[in-house]
């Protein structure tokens, strides 16, 4: 099919070729009516800025575009050193964009990379903006992250969230643990839904009662949190934080009120960023290897990327849905396993005992 035109989008949207021409690069000449005409007309049409047409039908522009809900914490830094160390590799430069975690961010993201970059990587923890990504790419090669990319029908990569909870769960348990609190991410997030899913499940296999606080995936919530579990009338032995900021903060908000961890309660993390080996205690967690889910995360979209260059299909690997299966890794904020665990996917597994100082790969 041939590629949309600026004039194509104009007849479509029933405005003039200067008028779309205004309204793709910002300008606050055009009114919000015609501006949204125009916009939902180039992406119904998947037009994509004649100057990146012009590059894909030459040479590659060699820049991709990484679109995040959020640039702040660990577990992002980490995803975007491995992306970069892949990109260097291939000789791709990398253009990082915020979604600010929600749809209308997302689109505007995408708008802005369209014709600067030859694919893009969009992680998204909501549905509607995975969706929304899936729609304004265009014939953009795209590889996505998401909690519900298991379902996607393009090139993704999703974390077993649910098994790594309970394999989380299922190690507290282990170490004698039979009050477990969880301190959940936000509402909304497909992730902070499937860990707290993934809690549930093993609490209910368990005969146990669960008891949820929500954080928000930051540090502050997480301190937050502990708090009010301190105050709630139940005490609680164990404590199982949707990621490993807010297990963090947990940590502080005990050591501030005097209670000892793991002796006290025992705390598990989950993503293993790299300040979860530095803190003391060491944070027990669930590892996926951030910066080398990143690298895979790149390798795949370049795989994509020099298939449609070459007029082939993409191969079967770099077009399918990927799991990355968390990997349990014991540290001091729990004590010692007395039984074997479950693995993120459910199979009897040995744990990985790890040095306080241990770091995860690049």
């Amino acid at each position: 099919m041939k590629p949309a035109t600026i004039r194509d989008v104009a007849r479509h949207a029933q405005v003039s070729v200067a008028s779309v021409s205004r309204a793709l690069n910002g300008s606050d000449t055009v009114t919000q009516e015609t501006r949204k005409r125009i916009l939902e007309s180039a992406e119904a049409l998947q037009y994509v800025p004649h100057s990146g047409a012009r590059s894909l039908s030459t040479s590659k522009t060699n820049t991709l575009g990484i679109i995040l809900p959020d640039l702040y914490g660990e577990f992002f830094s980490e995803l975007i050193r491995g992306m970069d160390l892949a990109a260097r590799e291939h000789g791709y430069h990398l253009i990082v964009s915020s979604s600010h975690d929600d749809a209308d961010g997302a689109a505007a993201a995408i708008r802005s990379m369209r014709g600067r970059v030859d694919g893009l990587f969009v992680l998204s923890p909501q549905i509607d903006s995975a969706n929304l990504a899936t729609a304004m790419a265009g014939r953009l090669p795209v590889v996505l992250m998401h909690g519900g990319a298991a379902e996607s029908t393009l090139p993704s990569i999703v974390v077993d969230n649910n098994g790594g909870a309970r394999a989380g769960v299922d190690h507290l348990l282990a170490t004698g643990c039979r009050s477990i609190a969880h301190i959940a991410g936000p509402a909304g997030n497909l992730e902070a839904e499937a860990r707290l899913a993934g809690y549930l499940e093993a609490m209910a296999e368990a005969g146990l009662e669960p008891h949820v606080v929500e954080g928000d995936f930051n540090q502050g919530s997480g301190h937050a949190s502990a708090r009010a579990l301190m105050a709630a009338s139940r005490r609680f032995d164990g404590v199982f934080c949707g990621n490993d900021m807010m297990a963090i903060g947990a940590l502080l908000a005990f050591q501030e009120a005097g209670v000892r961890c793991p002796e006290d309660v025992a705390v598990v993390g989950f993503d293993d960023v790299p300040i979860a080996a530095l803190v003391r205690p060491g944070l027990t967690t669930l590892r996926i290897r951030i910066a080398e889910t990143g690298r895979r995360a790149l390798q795949r979209l370049v795989g994509q990327i020099e298939a449609a260059q070459a007029g082939r299909e993409a191969t079967a690997s770099s077009s399918a849905c990927e799991v990355v299966r968390p990997e349990l890794v014991i540290r001091t904020s729990t004590r010692a396993s007395v039984s074997t665990t479950r693995a993120a996917d459910g199979r009897p597994s040995g744990v990985t005992a790890s040095a306080q100082g241990e770091n995860q790969d690049g």
